[in-house]
């Protein structure tokens, strides 16, 4: 079974990691940014060695998202990032494995990732199977 592992950020996160003062949480150093580069780069070679890794991405932060949308049935354009939005979609991973549980492990691991000061201890990841067909939707 096929589960995409979803991180979660905000364009603060973004603006830390970016070296910024970003209003509470501490400006990443170009230290900080290579642990977590090594560390993600670890993981993913590990997942692909064993045959897990389907595939994964980072996104650019949400000041280069667009939301299109639909008003009284005419399309609307909105330029990110968006007030009533804390949290975007930071990054997926798709991985092939026996389980939720088994992903639900992997989703653990890639919660270990470093990072300065104690501000992403409450960070979590959404786990949800990939449908193969309708028959897979669940209801």
């Amino acid at each position: 079974m096929k589960y995409m592992i979803l991180s979660y950020a905000s364009q603060r996160d973004y603006d830390s990691m970016s070296g910024k003062d970003a209003d509470g949480l501490p400006a990443w150093t170009e230290e900080d940014l290579t642990a977590m580069d090594e560390f993600m780069t670890t993981v993913n070679k590990e997942l692909e060695e064993s045959g897990e890794l389907v595939e994964t991405r980072g996104l650019a932060a949400p000041v280069h998202t667009r939301r299109v949308g639909a008003r009284d049935g005419q399309p609307f354009v909105t330029d990110g990032p968006y007030a009533e939005t804390q949290e975007v979609l930071a990054g997926y991973w798709v991985v092939e494995c026996e389980s939720i549980d088994r992903a639900t492990e992997i989703a653990a691991r890639l919660g270990q990732c470093p990072y300065p000061g104690d501000v992403y201890d409450n960070a979590y990841a959404d786990i949800r199977p990939i449908m193969e067909s309708a028959d897979d939707m669940g209801f």
